[in-house]
C-alpha cells in the first residue's frame, strides 16, 4: 500500500492529524528552499519523538572518507557529503514551568501541515494540551527569502485556551549538528566563534577539511496581540557551538504571543567577512519589516508561478503532484550561480551524498531551459566545463591517457566522489549524457557559441574517453565495450550494454561533426582548441573506426536490441507474473538474486530510445517497448516519466498516466517506501517532461517547434508555457481542440500533428 494521507489540494500539500509514524516522511515533504539554503520540515520547538533534523547550505559539503573493506585502485578518497548545516530554526518553550514537546502532550487537536506552493510559505498548527492541563492553540509560518536568500522567517504563536500563561520562549542556533549518514560519526563543523548582543546571536563554524566558514545567526522579537514588547533576553546559555536566549512573557488567556525568528546563513562562498554580512542582513530584514519580507515573498513565487506553472483540470491529484515536482525544482535551484548544480535531494535529506548526477544533464536542463531563460541552462553546462580538468584527472586515475574526460559519477568539485566501484568505474554512461545536454541545448535554444567558447572541448575529451574505452574484438570484427553497468543497475559488470554503446557511437560521431562546424565558421576558436588539446586528423581517424564499426547486441528472433550479451540467458519472468509480496525487490531480495533476475529498474535501451528516438522507427520502439516494459519495475525514480513518454509517444494513453501519477506522485504517495530520506528531486524534472514531450508531444526538429498533443480521459484540459527562443509560448490542451497563444513580438511557426500553424503575438490560435 502507498501512503495516501496527503490531501489532495490545487496549490498546497496538506496533512491533518498528528501520527508521530508520519513525522519523518513529512519532514521530507514539507521541506522548503530558496536555491541557496534549504532545510526539513523539522519542529522549531524540542520534539523527544523520532525524527531526522536537516538544514543545508547549497555549495557547501564535506569529504567523508571512504568507507569500503576491500581498497581498489582509482578509488575515490572520499565521498562528498550534503552538510547538515548548524540549526538555526530551534526554539524551545516552556510554559508554566512545564517544556513543550509535542510527543509528550497528553491531547494533540486539528494538527494541520500546509506548504502552500503557491506563495512558498510552510504553515503549521495545532492545539495541545499539556501534561499540566494547560490547552494552547500555536500557529506557526516559515518561509525562506527569494529576494534576500540567505534569510529565512519563522512566526510563532501561542494563544493559552483555558488559562493564563507564563511562556518562557528560548531560541537557539546550533553548531552542534550530525549528519545522518555519517560514514564514521565524525562531526564535520569545527566552532570558531559565539557572540550575542541584545536579541542577536552569531555563532560562526568552519568545516573540516573543506574549509567553508558560515556565520548561523538570529534575531528574536516578541510581541502580544501583534504589539512589538521591545523584550530584550533575561538569561544567555553559551557555549563554543551553541548560544541560546530567553524571553519570558505572561500572556492572558485568549491573548496571543509571539516569536518572530530570523535566521539563516552568511557563507565564505559569498562573503570575506561572514559576521558582518549576517549583522548587515539583520538590519535590512528588520528595516523592511515582516509583513514585507512576506509580501515580497509572495510576489517572487508569483512570479515564478507566472513562467513554471502547468494547470490540469479535472483532476486534483495530477494537479497537486506536477505543481509539487516544479515547485521542489525551483526550491532546489533557480540558475542564479554557475557554482551550483541540483541535488538528487536536493534540501530534503542526505541520501547519495554530492551536489551533481548525470540526471542534471538527462532531466533537469529541459525544465530550466523551457521554463526560464537560456542562460540557466547555460550555467549548467558551464559548471561541467569547469570540471573539466577534473574529469580529465579523474580519467587518468582509471589509466586513460592523452586528455580523455571522465565525468564524475557523484561530485561536489568535479572529483569522483561516488565509492562503489561497479557504479563508480563502471556506470560510465554517465559521460554521454554531458555530451548530449550540450547537443539538446543547441538544438532547443539555436545558441551555438556555446560550443566554439567552452563545448567543444567538453566533447573532444569525452570523445577520447569512448575511443580508449572500447575493445577491439577479433572474434566479432567490432568494437566492443566490456564491463560496463548501464542506467539499470540491476545488471552489473555487463557486455556490450546497448545504451552505453549506442551513447558512445554517437558522443564520438557528434564531436567529429562540431569539429568539422567549429573548424569552418569558428577558425580563431578552432586553432585555439586545436593547439590545446592537440588533436590531430589521424587521432580523429581512430575515432571515426571505432564509431563506424561499434557493435549493438541484437535478437534476430526477437526484433530487438538486447540490452546486453546476456539479456536472453535470463529467466524471463515478467513482473506482472513476481508475487507482489516480493516488491520491492530492492528491499526484499539479495543482491546477488536481482542481478541474475530479468528485472530492469529504470528504462535502459529505452533510455536510448528516449534520447535519440529520430534514430528509429515508431514500430521499432513499439517493439522495444513492448519487450521490455514487462520486465522493468521502476524501482529507480528516473523510470517512469521516461516509459509515460514513450506510452504517449505510441498512443497509448491509459499507460501513459498511469506512469505519469507514478512519477508525478512518486513522493506525495511514497511509492519507494524511502521518503523519509528525502524527495527525489531531479526526477520530478522527468515529471515535467511527461506532460510537455509526453502528452504534449512536444519537440524541436530542424529549428521549429513540433507538437502532437494528446490529452488523458481523465482531464477536462491542460496548459503550459515554454520559453522557445526567447517568445514564450501557451499550450491549452482540450479534449477535442488544442490552442496557442505568444507573447513576444514576432510571429511563430510550429508544426501540429504534421501540419505547419502560425502563431501571432497576442492572439489565440486554436487546432
Amino acid at each position: 500500500m502507498n501512503q495516501d494521507y496527503i490531501k489532495p489540494d490545487n496549490w498546497s500539500i496538506i496533512e491533518e492529524g498528528f501520527d508521530a509514524e508520519r513525522v519523518k516522511s513529512s519532514e521530507s515533504l514539507f521541506s522548503i528552499g530558496n536555491g541557496a539554503m534549504g532545510q526539513r520540515a523539522n519542529f522549531e520547538e524540542h520534539y523527544s519523538g523520532a525524527t531526522f533534523q536537516g538544514s543545508y547550505i547549497a555549495g557547501i559539503y564535506y569529504p567523508d572518507k571512504t568507507k569500503v573493506g576491500w581498497w581498489k585502485n582509482g578509488y575515490p578518497e572520499y565521498f562528498a557529503k550534503v552538510l547538515n548545516a548548524p540549526n538555526w530554526i530551534g526554539i524551545d518553550i516552556k510554559i508554566n514551568g512545564e517544556n513543550f514537546d509535542l510527543a509528550t502532550c497528553t491531547e494533540i487537536k486539528n494538527f494541520r501541515r500546509d506548504l502552500n506552493m503557491k506563495e512558498g510559505i510552510y504553515n503549521r498548527s495545532f492545539e495541545a494540551t499539556l501534561k499540566n492541563g494547560l490547552q494552547i492553540a500555536v500557529k506557526v509560518r516559515r518561509f525562506l527569502s527569494l529576494e534576500l536568500d540567505e534569510l529565512g522567517v519563522i512566526n510563532y504563536e501561542i494563544t493559552p485556551l483555558n488559562q493564563d500563561a507564563k511562556i518562557i520562549y528560548k531560541p537557539y542556533i546550533d553548531a552542534g549538528v550530525h549528519n545522518e549518514d555519517a560514514n564514521w560519526e565524525e562531526k564535520f563543523w569545527e566552532p570558531l566563534e559565539v557572540t550575542q548582543s541584545a536579541n542577536e546571536a552569531f555563532v560562526t563554524a568552519r568545516t573540516f577539511k573543506t574549509h567553508f566558514t558560515a556565520t548561523t545567526f538570529m534575531q528574536n522579537t516578541i510581541l502580544l496581540n501583534g504589539a512589538n514588547l521591545s523584550a530584550t533576553p533575561f538569561n544567555v546559555e553559551k557555549n563554543n557551538e551553541k548560544v541560546q536566549l530567553s524571553y519570558e512573557v505572561t500572556v492572558a488567556k485568549g491573548a496571543v504571543s509571539t516569536i518572530q525568528k530570523l535566521g539563516g546563513y552568511t557563507v565564505s562562498l559569498n562573503h570575506d567577512n561572514t559576521q558582518a554580512a549576517a549583522q548587515s542582513l539583520i538590519q535590512k530584514a528588520l528595516t523592511i519589516g515582516y509583513n514585507q519580507l512576506l509580501a515580497d515573498q509572495i510576489e517572487a513565487w508569483a512570479k515564478i508561478w507566472e513562467m513554471s506553472d502547468i494547470t490540469i483540470d479535472g483532476d486534483v491529484k495530477a494537479q497537486q503532484g506536477i505543481r509539487f515536482n516544479i515547485f521542489q525544482l525551483n526550491q532546489t535551484y533557480l540558475g542564479k550561480d554557475s557554482r551550483l548544480n541540483i541535488g538528487p535531494k536536493g534540501f530534503t535529506g542526505e541520501k547519495y551524498g554530492g551536489s551533481t548526477y548525470w540526471d542534471t544533464e538527462a532531466y533537469c536542463i529541459p525544465f530550466y531551459m523551457a521554463t526560464k531563460d537560456q542562460q540557466v541552462a547555460r550555467n549548467l553546462l558551464t559548471y561541467r566545463y569547469n570540471q573539466l580538468d577534473k574529469a580529465i584527472e579523474n580519467a587518468a586515475k582509471l589509466g586513460f591517457k592523452n586528455g580523455a574526460a571522465l565525468y564524475p559519477m557523484v561530485t561536489m568539485n568535479g572529483e569522483e566522489c561516488h565509492n562503489e566501484w561497479e557504479i563508480t568505474f563502471e556506470e560510465i554512461h554517465r559521460n554521454g549524457a554531458i555530451a548530449f545536454a550540450i547537443f539538446n541545448y543547441y538544438r532547443y535554444t539555436g545558441d551555438y557559441s556555446y560550443i566554439p567558447e567552452k563545448g567543444l572541448e567538453v566533447l573532444i575529451g569525452i570523445a577520447r574517453f569512448w575511443q580508449q574505452r572500447a575493445t577491439y574484438s577479433t572474434y566479432r570484427n567490432q568494437y566492443v565495450i566490456l564491463g560496463v553497468t548501464g542506467p539499470n543497475e540491476y545488471e552489473n559488470n555487463v557486455n556490450n550494454n546497448f545504451y552505453t554503446n549506442y551513447l558512445a557511437k554517437w558522443c564520438i560521431d557528434y564531436a567529429m561533426a562540431q569539429i568539422a562546424k567549429v573548424a569552418t565558421e569558428y577558425p580563431a576558436d578552432y586553432s585555439r582548441i586545436m593547439s590545446k588539446v592537440n588533436l590531430d586528423n589521424a587521432e580523429i581517424a581512430h575515432w571515426k573506426a571505432v564509431a563506424d564499426n561499434m557493435y549493438f547486441p541484437y535478437s534476430e528472433q526477437l526484433g530487438v536490441y538486447l540490452q546486453q550479451d546476456g539479456f536472453l540467458d535470463k529467466e524471463l519472468i515478467k513482473v506482472h507474473d513476481l508475487d507482489r509480496s516480493q516488491r520491492p525487490i530492492n528491499q526484499k531480495w539479495s543482491w546477488d538474486r536481482i542481478l541474475r533476475s530479468p528485472y530492469i529498474k529504470q528504462a535502459d535501451t529505452l533510455q536510448g530510445f528516449y534520447f535519440f528516438e529520430d534514430h528509429f522507427s515508431k514500430e521499432q520502439l513499439e517493439k522495444h517497448f513492448d519487450f521490455y516494459e514487462p520486465f522493468t519495475v521502476h524501482e529507480s525514480s528516473l523510470s517512469p516519466c521516461v516509459h509515460s513518454i514513450q506510452a504517449a509517444t505510441l498512443g497509448r494513453m491509459e499507460q501513459a498516466y498511469t506512469f505519469y501519477l507514478r512519477t508525478s506522485r512518486l513522493d506525495l504517495d511514497d511509492y519507494n517506501k524511502e521518503v523519509e530520506e528525502g524527495c527525489h528531486i531531479t526526477s520530478m524534472a522527468g515529471t515535467w517532461m511527461s506532460i510537455v514531450e509526453g502528452f504534449g508531444g512536444m519537440r524541436v526538429k530542424n529549428e521549429t517547434l513540433h507538437f502532437e498533443p494528446r490529452i488523458p480521459k481523465e482531464w477536462e484540459a491542460y496548459s503550459f508555457k515554454i520559453n522557445f527562443r526567447n517568445q514564450i509560448l501557451k499550450i491549452s490542451v482540450h479534449q477535442n481542440e488544442t490552442n496557442f497563444s505568444l507573447e513576444g513580438d514576432t510571429e511563430i511557426t510550429v508544426v501540429v500533428n504534421g501540419k505547419e500553424v502560425s502563431v501571432a503575438p497576442n492572439s489565440l490560435v486554436t487546432v
